[in-house]
């Protein structure tokens, strides 16, 4: 296993491909609403990435036909955008993005409610986000991966969710995808000792109900294998020397 240690220079680039990819974010999440299509949303995060200079990383990547994932209620990541595929009051919609910055990636993952939901789906959404920062509360250099890992997983776990085995988070840097994976769940290992500049994308997946999940026939949306809904949350986050640094959130306290 490699994992790149990120230079100063480096870690300013990814700063501002993060810091672009958040105000694409933003924006995606105001508009939000019943009766807009997820390829509405596909759209105009592509017209966003490329307004800023970016290039949309996930756009042909090994396949993938959009710029934005789209996942509505039971998929748990990677759904294709369709015009025909309209958002309903009472839905959850994932949104996974990306771009590339002078060469240097940024990635990062928001569910939202469409329109009113019910509390339970909610509280699904509430605990996903929550799991992500109890799980950094140990991305600080000399611990281990693997805590982070145990603990997104142990905090999902206590509501009873199922926590998504199948995929996982990653490093990043000048590619999308470097080492090393990072699981939302309790490794018998202690994996790695981080260090600070490294750049990690860490990403709860949690199902309401089983962990389990299926791949529909268009080889890319994962689902869950009960139907019941999933959320997603998902930042790029610097180690440090001390608390770890959220490159794709530049205010913790909104979440």
């Amino acid at each position: 296993m490699s994992v790149s240690i990120k230079s100063e220079r480096e870690i300013e680039l990814m700063r501002k491909s993060c810091q672009l990819l958040e105000e694409v974010h933003d924006a995606l999440g105001k508009m939000i609403r019943p009766g807009i299509s997820t390829k509405d949303i596909d759209r105009e995060g592509e017209r966003l990435i490329r307004e800023r200079g970016g290039i949309p990383n996930f756009l042909n990547y090994e396949g993938y036909p959009a710029s934005i994932c789209v996942s509505v209620n039971d998929e748990v990541v990677h759904g294709i955008p369709k015009d025909d595929r309209i958002l309903q009051e009472g839905d959850i919609v994932s949104l996974d993005a990306g771009l590339i910055y002078k060469g240097y990636h940024s990635d990062a993952a928001r569910t939202y409610a469409v329109g009113a939901i019910s509390p339970d789906v909610q509280k699904l959404i509430d605990v996903t986000r929550q799991s992500f920062f109890e799980g950094i509360k140990y991305a600080r250099a000399g611990n281990h991966l693997h805590e982070i890992s145990a603990a997104i997983g142990a905090y999902a776990e206590s509501f009873g969710y199922g926590v998504v085995r199948d995929l996982v988070g990653h490093g990043i840097g000048t590619k999308l995808h470097e080492d090393p994976q990072i699981p939302n769940y309790a490794m018998r290992s202690r994996g790695i000792r981080l260090r600070p500049g490294m750049t990690l994308a860490i990403e709860p997946m949690i199902n309401m109900g089983t962990w389990e999940v299926e791949w529909l026939d268009d080889d890319w949306t994962v689902v869950t294998a009960d139907g019941l809904p999933s959320a997603h949350y998902e930042n790029t986050v610097l180690i440090t020397d001390g608390d770890p640094e959220i490159l794709t959130l530049s205010d913790p306290a909104v979440r």
